[in-house]
This record gives C-alpha cells, structure tokens and sequence, in this order.
C-alpha cells in the first residue's frame, strides 16, 4: 500500500512500491493499492487500483500480509486495528526530510507537524511484524529506534539474536535488463541542447535537501572552459499534483535566471519524465551529478537517482557524506567532492568532460556496481518473509499499550 501516483510517472515510493509488487506476484495474489487518486498503470501480473478508506478496508479482510509505506497506516483505521502480517517499509526516514521540509513553517506549526509525524512513526514501529530499510547504516538508525520502544526484547530475541527476522535491509534496486536506446531526448532534441553538446544530468526532482545552486554556480563557471557544457534537470514538477514546488526549486530557478545561464547552459524539465522513458534521458548524458547539503537526511538517505546513473553507466559527480558516496570513492566509479564547494565541483566536472578516457573508465565501473542493487537481489529478504509470513514473536495481539 502506497500514497504515491501510480502512473507513467511515478517518484520513488510508487516505484518501489510497484517493483514489490512485480517481485511478489510470482508467487502470491496481489493487489497494489494507494489512497492516491491517480492510477493509471497497469499490470498484467498484478492489480493496481485507487482506493478510498473502505476499499483498503475490504482489502485488509482479504489480505494475508500488508506491507505499509508513508503514512497509510495512519489514514486508515480498520489497518491500525488488524491483525493481519504487516511488512513496515522505512527506506525513507520521513521525519529526517519532515525536519527540512518544515523550515518555512511558523511555530507552533512546525513543532506541531513534526511531533504529528513521529508519533506516525512510533505507531509503525510499534505495530509492524517485519520491517525493511534501504542500507545497514539505516537499519543501526532504526534498531536503536526499536530498541527505545522497548521491541528488541527476550521475544524477539529469543527469535531471532540477529534480529534479521525483525528488520532487514532491502535496498531500492534497478532493472536486470541493460538500458536501451529508443529515441532522441535530450541532444538535438531539447531547444538549447545540441548533438555535440557536453551534458551533466541531474536525475530526479529538486528538494530542499538537496543542492543544485551549488552545481548551477559551478556549471557558470565552467562555462568559459567547457562553453558547450549543458546542465539538464531531468524532473521539475512532481507526478503528484499535491506536491508544491520546493523552497529550493524556486531559488535554483532564480539564480539561473540572474546568471544569465537558464535556458543557455542550465535547462529544467518542467514535467517528469516517463518511468519508462527515462533510459533515453540517462543515455544520452555524459556526466551524472548528485549534489546534496549536509543534515540528518543527508546522512541515512538513499539516493534512488544514483542507482539510475548506474544502471546508464554514468560517471558521477556526487556529494561527500552518505554510503553511496563512499561507494563511489571506493570502486570509482566518479569523482566525490565537499559540500557546497563550488570550485570542487566545477573542477571535479572539468576533469570528467576533459579526460574521455578516464570518464569511459568511471562508466565502466558503474555498470559493474549496478549489478548489486538489481530488484531480483535487493528485493530478497522481503520475498523471503513473504514465503513464510508470521507475527512478531512480542506482538501476540493488537493494539499494544504504544499504539492505542
């Protein structure tokens, strides 16, 4: 069960989400469902359906597991009173991005909304038989989590001392079948952008814990050695017409515009682009970037965008600081720079635009990363329990005294 749109363009949750189900529907009866009211995709393996609080009612009666992401579980109450298996995904650490997203909020607002949506967390964490998360250092994050609510405990334990059969790591994952060329997108395509143009791609949507004003300030500088450098953000506009523009979104734009770099050297996707169509973007890129600021999202996120620029074979720019940067470092597979530096960036991009035979190196090193994070191996633990579902040994009944 997701929030997300489940359309041709989807954002992370509702592919994550639609890959689950993909994976599970070789052996089980599935029905994907979000509260969201668009769905427009479909599968031959599985149904996929919009549906409003008494329809997931009827599905909670049907199902023999659930698996929750966002805040499902908090908007229907017939799911907070099953006692069906329930799989908790936390790959995203929604209070960490709640903390960033809320800057703007006027007190007491803010302190409101936030402490909202930890308690939203501490009822998943309470309530869930089986959670997943995206890296080892996330599920450290979310044991300690468990652990204050008292769930790492003689029940659990005596189940399972590595507790791997409570939380385990289900990492967001990426096609086995190699990316393929159907259609010109971007050179010679995109008004600005010609064939024999340099492109850095910033894969994904612009937000607020993110930081694409220090890549736009980087790509004005080099602009003067590398004048044929193109910067292409591939999503602008959330497939979720309830999503507002972000605080960064607006600034990025406005300093394009003031340096004189928008629609020259700098171009945004105002749209999103088709889950299906996104290979064509990725293929035609020379340079991948992942810039991000340095906070507590920074430290246990994810960066789904990267496992794109891997699966293309793209060399990457990215930011120091979170386990995919260390990745990259390690195999080199890019180049990793400090946050905010804006001459580290231009200077790491110059390097990779001028050295075509190191950049063939880095892309090569990509593709060969890409084959951890496939969806058939990243996806393992959760098929796994899924085969052989089962209540947490230390919630025999619902609702616990923390969930009530």
């Amino acid at each position: 069960m997701t929030e997300d749109v489940l359309a041709t363009t989807m954002a992370g949750p509702a592919i994550r989400a639609w890959q689950i189900a993909e994976a599970l529907a070789a052996d089980h009866e599935v029905t994907l469902a979000t509260t969201s009211p668009i769905c427009e995709r479909r599968s031959s393996r599985f149904a996929a359906e919009s549906c409003p609080p008494a329809r997931l009612e009827e599905l909670e009666r049907w199902c023999d597991v659930m698996i929750v992401q966002g805040y499902v579980l908090e908007r229907v109450p017939a799911l907070q009173r099953t006692d069906r298996v329930m799989v908790v995904d936390l790959y995203d650490p929604l209070h960490f991005e709640a903390l960033e997203l809320s800057r703007g909020q006027p007190e007491p607002q803010r302190s409101a909304n936030v402490d909202h949506l930890m308690s939203v967390m501490v009822r998943q964490l309470a309530r869930g038989d089986f959670f997943v998360c995206a890296s080892e250092k996330q599920r450290d994050l979310w044991l300690g989590s468990l652990a204050a609510l008292g769930r790492l405990n003689p029940a659990t334990y005596a189940a399972d001392p590595a507790m791997r059969g409570l939380i385990d790591v289900v990492p967001f994952g990426l096609s086995e079948t190699p990316p393929e060329h159907t259609r010109q997108a971007l050179k010679g395509a995109v008004p600005g952008i010609a064939a024999g143009d340099e492109v850095l791609l910033w894969g994904g949507g612009i937000y607020d814990w993110l930081d694409p004003l220090t890549l736009i300030r980087a790509v004005d500088q080099l602009r003067s050695r590398r004048p044929r450098v193109r910067l292409y953000f591939l999503g602008v506009r959330h497939p979720n017409p309830a999503v507002e523009d972000s605080r960064t979104l607006v600034a990025a734009r406005r300093l394009a515009a003031d340096l004189g770099v928008a629609g020259t050297h700098v171009f945004f996707n105002e749209g999103w682009v088709a889950y299906d169509d996104r290979q064509n973007y990725l293929l035609e890129a020379d340079v991948a970037v992942s810039l991000h600021v340095e906070h507590l999202e920074t430290a246990y996120s994810f960066r789904t965008r990267i496992l794109d620029y891997l699966w293309a074979g793209l060399p990457i720019v990215a930011t120091r600081g979170d386990d995919f940067a260390g990745l990259i470092e390690r195999e080199g597979a890019g180049v990793t720079v400090p946050g905010g530096d804006v001459d580290a960036v231009e200077r790491a991009l110059f390097a990779l635009l001028d050295d075509p035979a190191a950049r063939t190196r880095w892309a090569a090193q990509s593709k060969r990363l890409a084959a951890r994070y496939v969806w058939p191996r990243a996806l393992g633990p959760l098929v796994g329990f899924c085969a052989d579902p089962r209540r947490a040994a230390d919630l025999p009944s619902w609702p616990s005294s923390a969930c009530s």
